[in-house]
């Protein structure tokens, strides 16, 4: 069965009661992990990138807009006991050692490093310090880039290497499913799956086809809404839409063996000479 992850990220945009809205539509599908973005700014951004001019519903300032999309500790611990009670469970991509530790006080079952630290050497060992099971993503990365990621990441912490490309939305030119297949190839030992930033379902529904393993996307109430990761969102009935197509092509696959089906008999007995 095709793990899937929800990911409300920062579409939350920093209202618990979206956040909640959002995990009740996950819960409702059947879908067990959700995640989240943890970053302390004044580690990520430089000053002169938060003093700069943005406008957005918290403020004029780049500073204020990251601010108003980031939850704190009490947060949190309420979406953690949330998500508990729907049967979901919760963990984030950390974009940096502060946010890695503050992950530390939750029971998270992955740590998942996003594609803009794939060459971050050090965040990376810190992350394998956690003893955590590593989810990976691969957009903005060559496989030499993916190569050394892994050797600091080491082969037993990997729960997963997703295919992806770091666009939002992604155009279909540049979806290359077929890294499912390359990644395959390359790391027999891993599970391997694939991170959606496409505006629909078609590129997971390839993606299930071509053996991903997991399935990442980006889950919101309504893709106009403010927010950067929004355009590249589903919208709550796409999500069931998608699930229950990922359990038709469960079903269509089969097993590969050819055979005869008890539903031909009658068409050979009718047809056959």
């Amino acid at each position: 069965m095709i793990e899937i992850v929800a990911e409300i990220g920062i579409n939350h945009s920093g209202s618990m009661d979206i956040t909640k809205k959002l995990i009740d539509v996950i819960s409702a599908a059947g879908i067990r992990y959700v995640k989240f973005q943890k970053r302390q700014i004044d580690l990520v951004y430089t000053e002169e990138e938060l003093n700069k001019p943005r406008e957005s519903p918290w403020g004029t300032t780049t500073r204020e807009q990251k601010e108003g999309l980031e939850f704190g500790y009490d947060d949190y611990v309420e979406i953690d006991k949330y998500c508990r009670s729907k049967a979901v469970e919760w963990f984030a991509s950390p974009w940096d050692a502060s946010s890695l530790f503050f992950l530390g006080s939750f029971d998270v079952p992955f740590i998942k490093i996003p594609s803009a630290l794939v060459t971050n050497m050090e965040m990376l060992d810190l992350c394998r310090q956690t003893k955590k099971p590593i989810i990976l993503s691969t957009g903005m990365s060559t496989l030499g880039m993916v190569d050394k990621a892994l050797d600091v990441l080491g082969r037993d912490n990997i729960y997963c290497i997703m295919a992806c490309t770091s666009t939002y939305p992604t155009s279909p030119d540049e979806i290359n499913a077929r890294c499912i297949e390359t990644l395959k190839h390359n790391y027999l030992w891993a599970k391997i799956g694939f991170s959606n930033h496409y505006p629909g379902l078609m590129a997971m529904v390839m993606a299930a086809t071509l053996g991903a393993e997991m399935i990442e996307f980006h889950v919101t109430l309504d893709r106009t809404m403010y927010g950067s990761d929004q355009a590249a969102s589903i919208e709550p009935q796409g999500v069931f839409q998608l699930m229950e197509r990922i359990k038709l092509i469960g079903r269509m696959l089969g097993d590969g063996e050819k055979r005869i089906y008890d539903s031909e008999q009658p068409i050979i007995a009718k047809l056959r000479k």
